[in-house]
């Protein structure tokens, strides 16, 4: 039985609990932990890099395609969509066959759909191969919190998750431009080409040096084999529901975190998808590569504010362990995402809007890349520490929470994404600003009562596996 993180925390040495459970984490060396972290953040990383550096080269492609803009966009809107349900599907398999597996189907299939989406010679055929693209990347941000919270216990885990969430978020940051220089100086095909290349050595890195980072005996085809009888793992092929993970979203702790963080990121997305339209129109930016270069500061306060959550919300555990004398609370560990969903994400977005409506020239684009910077830092002060809560909270199966998660989450910003721009044009970009700084402080209303009030939502649907407490 492998050792709760639900149990007291203040024992002796000689408990076995304890040896088991630091056991478990000591299966793999520092060093070890490292590398293992730096490549499942690269997997992490190129979801990002598939959709985002697209977006730039859609007129290139409507162009020779003699396409339509909004035509070619449909690839993207078929990408995002894949992404989140390839989540669901890989986290699913993930926690039956093991992480190990997940890494080394996906990332050929992302290779191989890249390199087709580069010779692709008409709209049809790219969006099949955009859509297999994205499913073969959508493996790395779910699977690869799965593998952190196999590795890293329960006080390192945060800065870990930081760690992860900060090379991911290069992907935002640095995809709208390298798409968009690929595509004036070579083609729109070259970035397909570059996703192509960096896959392989991806792969190549991850086969040798990504062990099975899941508990022994906590697959589900052990457990599958174990009740047919047999004791020896032998590969079959189990056909799962991926849909199963959303089940998860019964915990009111789960569904409230979730929301916060939805609530939270739509002051992202209303700030930076219709950039060209409020900062680009406002200042008479026109430049692409300029516009592109907007989006810079916002990748930036993602790469400091997430490593920063992360390593506070693992010091707030420890201290509020200590306080309540060795009793652990995964709520606590939500405290550090108060700063970021209260003031930095709400306040940048409506600062800005502001901003843009009544402050012209210089001053007013130096102001608003500010708020881009403060905006990144707060997204991911949110973010990273309710994703190594979800793996407090399930552990062993937290993959599946991690994609039920983001599923809901694209949902959500599918859905506020669509209203942008006809809110801008009605209402004027401060006031539509203003409304999403209204709905996160609706997130944060929620992440409070999900702090005060966690052990009370946890008691009514518990979403951690049996193998994963006490009994």
């Amino acid at each position: 039985m492998i050792a709760s993180e639900e149990t007291p925390l203040i024992i002796t040495e000689e408990d076995p609990a304890q040896r088991e459970d630091d056991a478990l984490y000591n299966r793999f060396s520092r060093r070890r932990k490292r590398t293992i972290l730096a490549l499942v953040s690269w997997s992490g990383l190129l979801p990002f890099f598939v959709t985002g550096s697209f977006v730039p080269t859609i007129p290139q492609i409507a162009k020779e395609f003699n396409s339509t803009g909004s035509v070619i966009a449909l690839s993207v809107s078929f990408a995002v969509l894949t992404l989140a349900l390839g989540n669901l599907f890989w986290a699913r398999y993930s926690s039956f066959y093991g992480r190990r597996p997940i890494f080394l189907y996906s990332l050929p299939i992302l290779c191989l759909a890249s390199l087709g989406a580069a010779f692709a010679r008409s709209v049809p055929e790219l969006i099949v191969w955009r859509v297999l693209q994205a499913f073969g990347a959508s493996a790395g941000m779910s699977v690869g919190a799965g593998v952190i919270g196999d590795i890293y216990k329960l006080e390192e885990r945060g800065t870990a998750m930081g760690v992860f969430f900060a090379a991911c978020c290069l992907g935002p940051a640095l995809a709208p431009l390298c798409g968009g220089l690929a595509a004036h100086y070579a083609s729109w095909r070259a970035m397909q080409y570059a996703l192509f290349v960096s896959t392989i050595i991806a792969f190549l890195f991850i086969y040798p040096f990504i062990p099975e980072t899941i508990y022994p005996g906590a697959k589900g085809i052990e457990k599958y084999l174990r009740d047919k009888g047999t004791g020896e793992e032998q590969w079959r092929w189990v056909s799962l529901n991926p849909l199963s993970s959303l089940t998860f979203l019964r915990s009111p702790n789960v569904a409230a975190v979730t929301l916060a963080c939805a609530f939270t990121l739509l002051t992202d997305y209303v700030l930076l998808t219709p950039i060209s339209y409020t900062i680009g129109k406002h200042y008479n930016i026109t430049n692409e590569a300029l516009i592109g270069a907007c989006f810079l500061p916002a990748g930036l306060g993602n790469i400091v504010g997430s490593p920063l959550a992360g390593a506070i919300s693992d010091r707030i555990v420890i201290k509020y362990r200590e306080l309540r004398n060795g009793e652990h609370v995964p709520e606590d560990r939500l405290r550090a995402a108060i700063p970021g969903i209260l003031v930095f994400a709400p306040l940048s977005v409506l600062v800005s809007g502001i901003v843009t409506e009544y402050v012209p020239g210089t001053l007013g684009i130096v102001i608003n890349l500010g708020c881009l910077f403060v905006n990144g830092v707060g997204i991911d002060m949110v973010f990273s520490p309710c994703s190594a809560y979800f793996i407090d909270l399930a552990h062993t199966k937290g993959a599946e929470v991690m994609a039920a998660s983001m599923t809901v989450r694209a949902a959500i910003l599918a859905g506020g994404t669509a209203c942008f721009f006809p809110l801008i044009d009605s209402i004027g970009v401060a006031w539509t600003n203003a409304i999403f700084a209204l709905t996160a402080w609706v997130g944060f209303g929620l992440l409070w009562c999900t702090i005060q009030y966690g052990g009370r939502m946890r008691a009514w649907v518990d979403v951690a596996p049996a193998d994963n407490r006490d009994e």
